[in-house]
């Protein structure tokens, strides 16, 4: 059975608290999902993040969930998205030495989604990534680096959402240079509310198609 550990690793301002959750037989990727924002709620253990995790290590991906800076057991404060990425980072390191050589894919979601591409546009070393409810009208979703994120994207949004509906990331991902597809969860808010299952599987079928391969 797939068991799931929990610890801290370092990171650049302390410590940072996480979740591993182990796949059944030998990983194929392993990968990092980050939560939503810090100062509204957000921690590694909120459904949409967990149900997320659990999309990937149904798929063949160790799946690493954490607390950013200032959230739950980790240590430092929270820095406006800006050591959120270099925590993010630290996750990918961190993945990289309990699963060298395996690809390493990187997601999350609205800041999380955020902080997870901002990354990939300047880390080589995520090979595919995903946004669940990415935050279009929030500012650390600006400043156009999606335009640098060159590995495959899956933005999954909802019909309704808040911070930017299904249409707008549609749009979206039609400009970008990488392979991105945009999967819209009709009738859903920002949260998913009623919607998770929806969500688990539309992630777990592109996990499940390995997008990885793709990259350049």
């Amino acid at each position: 059975m797939a068991r799931s550990e929990s610890f801290d690793f370092a990171g650049p301002a302390g410590n940072l608290e996480a979740v591993l959750m182990h796949t059944d037989g030998p990983a194929v990727a392993a990968g990092v999902v980050c939560h939503a924002h810090p100062l509204h709620g957000g921690v590694m253990h909120f459904k949409v993040v967990f149900r997320a995790a659990r999309a990937l290590r149904d798929n063949g991906v160790a799946a690493l969930r954490f607390n950013f800076r200032g959230v739950g057991r980790s240590e430092g404060t929270h820095d406006s998205g800006v050591g959120e990425q270099d925590d993010v980072a630290a996750a990918l390191g961190e993945l990289e030495l309990r699963y060298p050589g395996l690809p390493v894919v990187v997601g999350g979601f609205s800041f999380g989604a955020a902080m997870a591409l901002r990354v990939a546009a300047r880390d080589p070393r995520p090979r595919a990534a995903f946004a669940l409810g990415f935050p279009l009208a929030r500012p650390e979703a600006r400043d156009g680096f999606l335009s640098l994120v060159r590995v495959p994207v899956l933005f999954l949004q909802g019909g309704r959402d808040e911070f930017g509906a299904g249409e707008e990331i549609e749009a979206v991902a039609a400009t970008l240079p990488s392979p991105a597809t945009a999967e819209v969860v009709e009738g859903s808010n920002h949260f998913f509310d009623g919607h998770l299952d929806a969500v688990e599987s539309s992630l777990g079928g592109w996990i499940a198609a390995r997008p990885w391969n793709g990259a350049a």
